[in-house]
Parts: structure tokens; C-alpha cells; sequence
């Protein structure tokens, strides 16, 4: 397992944990995330990283996209 940042781009991976706090895990939710769904990380942009996520494209930043595993 390793946070989402370091994967690697174009790639689908599947969530297999979220951390953080109740109020992050849930905010990351509402955007689609859920253990089990697939991501894939479209491009980075300095501190962003833009994924792909239930057909949608997401902007998270670096700090969010360490608390999701893959």
C-alpha cells in the first residue's frame, strides 16, 4: 500500500484505505473517494494532483492525496 501521491500517472489503482480526521475521511467520501473505487491519476500540478474518480475529474492536494492508499 502507498498514499495516492506516489502513484504512478495513468495507472488505476484501487482504494484500499482513507485516513485522517471523521471530517476529512468524509469530505474525501462526498468527492467520490471510497475504499474499494478505482482512481487514476491524470496529471500533477505543483501542489495538486488532479485524479480521476467515478467518471469526474478532482483536484486534491498533495496533503489529501497522502491520506488515500492504494
Amino acid at each position: 500500500m502507498i498514499p495516492l501521491c506516489y502513484a504512478e500517472t495513468g495507472e488505476p489503482q484501487i482504494i484500499k484505505k482513507i485516513g485522517g480526521s471523521p471530517e476529512v475521511k468524509k469530505h474525501l467520501e462526498n468527492l467520490g473517494f471510497l475504499v474499494g473505487g478505482e482512481v487514476v491519476i491524470v496529471s500533477t500540478l505543483g501542489e495538486n494532483i488532479i485524479v480521476k474518480v467515478k467518471e469526474c475529474r478532482v483536484a486534491v492536494s498533495d496533503e489529501l492525496a497522502k491520506k488515500i492508499m492504494v
